[in-house]
């Protein structure tokens, strides 16, 4: 399942290194993130997309903890 998400990130580096980390995470077919529209897209298994989607909230909020993902 593929999603668009709005979301809040300060800065473009933190943008990047949240997708690069997140990218990584198991489940996780793609990631992107683009800071100057603040979207998300993420491609995660439909069985296990909210579980995936938890994690990288988790992951992303240790690199800006201000990241949110509006849902």
């Amino acid at each position: 399942m593929k999603k668009t998400f709005n979301i809040e990130v300060d800065c473009a580096n933190c943008a990047a290194k949240i997708e690069n980390k997140v990218s990584k995470i198991d489940g996780v077919n793609e990631c992107r993130i683009n800071f100057m529209s603040q979207k998300m897209i993420l491609d995660a298994p439909d069985d296990r997309f909210d579980e995936v989607l938890d994690e990288l909230i988790k992951k992303a909020q240790r690199i800006e903890p201000d990241f949110v993902v509006k849902r």
